[in-house]
């Protein structure tokens, strides 16, 4: 399939699932953080929501206050008709227990994917438990839609290494990624990670056409005051390079002012690397929407 990848204005996160016109197979918008919305054709995702300030309150008073530099551009309870909510691990910023229950209540027909890791701090957080669906890396997921007309995609769950792989005590991976087939389009949200030897070997055979790739970074200082990190900006476009992915958006910054990404730096890094490819490797931004349609693919 041949596809276009256009960032349009959007003046807010739509509250519904949104129609798709002819000729348009996703509309993808940024929620901060590592946190998207996704609208396909009659299938609406939420991958790793964070919007609240529960960071702020958990750390207040610390080094490191975990202070918002973004708003939420919604809140949970007004997000509505959303079929999935998608976890890659159990951090706050991703399983969020200021966000999770009131997507719950807003969506009672919602149902949620977290890494079987993750599943007692997923029930501790908010998540009913009858709507729990726990994954685990290798396995091959159905997410069907609650409404009438949704098709449903299919998930191929991944590896993912925050500075490392880790595994709990039964053997299942701590951090993961998702490749999301979107009816022959698809996305691939890493969760938190580094490039590390398993990621291409798991990812191999996978066509993917649109990467959510974390580009934060990591140094010394922030792993020595136990903060993990994930990709540098230039190995998100390596990785989104070696996979011939269509479009880029990095994420993973603007949120905490000890663990961001100069938005400026960045986007002069894209021009100096990709002269041809602003258009579509971008850094996420709010006010937003990528919209991923039939037509020439974007070279």
């Amino acid at each position: 399939m041949k596809l276009r990848f256009s960032p349009l204005p959007c003046a807010a996160v739509p509250l519904q699932r949104e129609e798709m016109p002819a000729g348009v197979a996703l509309r993808i918008h940024w929620l901060g953080q590592a946190g998207f919305l996704i609208d396909s054709r009659g299938l609406r995702l939420v991958i790793d929501p964070y919007l609240s300030d529960s960071l702020a309150e958990k750390y207040r008073g610390k080094r490191f206050a975990h202070t918002r530099m973004m708003a939420p551009p919604i809140a949970p309870s007004q997000l509505c008709d959303v079929d999935w909510v998608l976890s890659t691990h159990s951090h706050t910023d991703h399983l969020d227990p200021g966000t999770l229950p009131l997507l719950a209540q807003s969506n009672p027909a919602c149902r949620f994917l977290v890494p079987r890791s993750a599943e007692s701090a997923a029930l501790q957080r908010g998540v009913p438990a009858d709507r729990l669906v726990l994954c685990n890396t290798g396995d091959s997921i159905t997410l069907p839609g609650t409404a009438v007309s949704a098709a449903a995609a299919r998930v191929a769950v991944t590896p993912a290494a925050h500075e490392q792989r880790q595994l709990d005590d039964a053997g299942n991976d701590i951090f993961l990624g998702y490749v999301i087939d979107f009816n022959g389009v698809t996305v691939y949200h890493s969760g938190d990670t580094v490039p590390f030897a398993g990621l291409r070997t798991a990812l191999a055979g996978c066509a993917v056409d649109i990467a959510l790739l974390p580009v934060n970074g990591r140094d010394e200082q922030r792993t020595a005051n136990g903060v993990p990190g994930n990709m540098t900006l230039d190995e998100a476009i390596d990785l989104a390079c070696e996979l011939d992915v269509v479009a880029l958006i990095g994420h993973h910054f603007d949120m905490f002012d000890f663990n961001t990404l100069d938005r400026g730096w960045g986007e002069d890094r894209i021009a100096e690397r990709l002269p041809n490819k602003q258009d579509r490797y971008l850094l996420a931004r709010p006010g937003l929407c990528y919209e991923v349609g039939n037509g020439t693919r974007n070279e």
